[in-house]
């Protein structure tokens, strides 16, 4: 079984799926962490891939950008594919000024003013939560190999570029208290309470809206390492 958008056989995507927005940087983590990795879907260029770490079975797909897309792909790997764990590996941009780049964040909740979570099942609230014991994964994994993980809130956003007057980082960092901002963790999160899945979200900051520090596309789409293997660990971690 196949859907519109994901070329996958059923049992082709494993239980558990590691999500970049980026096609390319899930080609990365294939490649270079993933054992006897095959390519199970690239209808859109929407590379997702399946092999094992650590002899556990582990997948990797892009999400695209936007809560659109990753609403897409990620209703249709809890829902038709099986899967019971997303962990979304993404950029972010820093709204606070102690965030460096390559600095990895673990949302433990989301801020959006996006009316996915309306639309999409009637859902009127404005903040969504990742899977505790997902998270718990994510930063035991981190201190057993040494890489520091801050947790926080993040903002996720439904526009990249914004017109003079409209709030900025400030304003989201001292009102609705979020660290850094990104563009899907909200659909994520959703799309996981509606279906009774698990999700979370680990980001590496790429940009700052505070000092204006910048990585370039061949660095986020490479060198997010640490995130790679935070996120390779957590997956493979025994309930």
């Amino acid at each position: 079984m196949s859907t519109p958008h994901n070329g996958a056989e059923k049992g082709q995507i494993a239980k558990c799926v590691l999500m970049p927005g980026d096609p390319l940087r899930a080609k990365y983590v294939a490649e270079h962490f993933l054992e006897d990795a095959k390519l199970v879907n690239s209808v859109r260029n929407i590379f997702a891939y399946t092999g094992t770490y650590k002899g556990h079975p582990v997948s990797v797909m892009a999400s695209g950008m936007g809560m659109p897309s990753i609403g897409i792909y990620s209703y249709e790997l809890y829902k038709f594919y099986d899967v019971e764990s997303i962990i979304r590996i993404g950029s972010a941009g820093a709204y606070d000024k102690d965030l460096k780049l390559y600095d990895l964040v673990l949302a433990d909740s989301v801020y959006s003013e996006s009316f996915f979570g309306q639309c999409q099942s009637g859902d009127t609230s404005d903040i969504q939560y990742p899977n505790t014991t997902l998270n718990a994964k994510i930063l035991k994994a981190g201190r057993a190999l040494d890489i520091p993980v801050m947790t926080g809130r993040i903002h996720s956003a439904d526009v990249f570029y914004y017109e003079e007057g409209q709030p900025g980082c400030e304003y989201y960092r001292n009102e609705k208290d979020c660290l850094c901002v990104e563009m899907e963790s909200f659909a994520l999160f959703h799309n996981a309470k509606v279906l009774r899945k698990k999700a979370a979200c680990l980001l590496t900051i790429s940009d700052s809206l505070v000092n204006h520090e910048v990585t370039t596309a061949e660095e986020r789409q490479n060198a997010f390492t640490n995130m790679m293997k935070v996120a390779l660990e957590a997956a493979v971690i025994s309930e």
